[in-house]
């Protein structure tokens, strides 16, 4: 995943902002204690998501415990519990096979910090690989279909964004069998698969031009892609409503209304910024603003 799928933090009370904290850090620890330290700066606000859904379905606890990140501020309130761990192992597989994928793709030149980082995470990697085989190999069988198709620069985008969105969807296998959110949160992964990788295309668009690499929505639309934003922008709002629809279906306690900050709030907010070609920059500004950005 790509940091993209976040809440807007000034449309929740302060109680759901604690809530969501809690979930944030306590990721972060469970990446710590599963895959090593390094683990923590895979942290993103998509894998944060992964864990809320994941903690809706299954019971949890929460513990006081210290920020590396921030060791003077007092101890915050972290989620533990088995949906986190199963979080922290599935996000560092998805960041492990997404550095194989950029290594593959940017020479060798370009390629050096992804190599760097694939040879730092691989330990991480092979613990949570080992811990969860099943998922490892839907995402490994996943990501070769998407790197044959990207190969072949294909221009059946339909056809590209379905793999991704089958590849993220799988997390949901992690539910037992009957589990009454399984099918639903199946559903809710795939439409949010389909946004992120379309989104993240069109933010890709024009590095992906310079460098010469292939982009899903300039080989479909053969160089007039600014000129479907319309078009394009309705399908994105589409992949939304129906992620917001599975959402619906599914029991997710206290955490419903942050879920539903993330979809109704979050996703549009993030969605305009990304066709307006805002999103780099705000970025960039933020981290600027405060390194630990993404600690909230």
């Amino acid at each position: 995943m790509f940091g993209y799928v976040r809440p807007v933090l000034d449309r929740l009370s302060e109680e759901q902002r604690e809530a969501y904290q809690s979930a944030y850090c306590g990721l972060c620890h469970a990446l710590a204690r599963r895959c090593g330290f390094l683990a923590r700066f895979t942290l993103q606000y998509d894998f944060t998501f992964l864990a809320i859904l994941l903690a809706a379905s299954e019971p949890y606890e929460t513990e006081c415990r210290r920020c590396p990140a921030h060791p003077v501020r007092k101890p915050r309130l972290c989620l533990r519990g088995e949906a986190l761990d199963l979080a922290a192992d599935e996000s560092m597989i998805l960041t492990w096979h997404k550095l194989c994928d950029d290594v593959a793709d940017r020479g060798l030149f370009a390629g050096l910090p992804a190599r760097s980082l694939r040879l730092a995470f691989q330990g991480a990697y092979r613990r949570a690989s080992a811990a969860r085989p099943r998922f490892d190999g839907r995402v490994r069988e996943g990501l070769a279909r998407l790197s044959a198709l990207e190969e072949a620069r294909s221009p059946e985008l339909d056809r590209v964004v379905d793999v991704f969105a089958s590849l993220l969807s799988a997390a949901a296998d992690s539910l037992p069998p009957g589990h009454p959110n399984r099918r639903p949160m199946e559903q809710l992964l795939y439409h949010l698969g389909r946004w992120i990788y379309l989104a993240d295309a069109w933010d890709d668009l024009e590095e992906d031009g310079k460098r010469g690499r292939y982009n899903p929505l300039a080989a479909r639309f053969q160089g007039e892609v600014r000129e479907q934003r319309d078009y394009f922008e309705a399908t994105l709002t589409h992949s939304a409503r129906l992620a917001a629809s599975a959402a619906n279906l599914m029991d997710l306690g206290e955490w419903t209304p942050i879920v539903e900050n993330v979809i109704y709030l979050g996703l549009p907010t993030v969605q305009r910024a990304v066709l307006e070609g805002r999103w780099r920059e705000l970025q960039k500004t933020k981290t600027r603003r405060d390194p630990h950005a993404r600690s909230l």
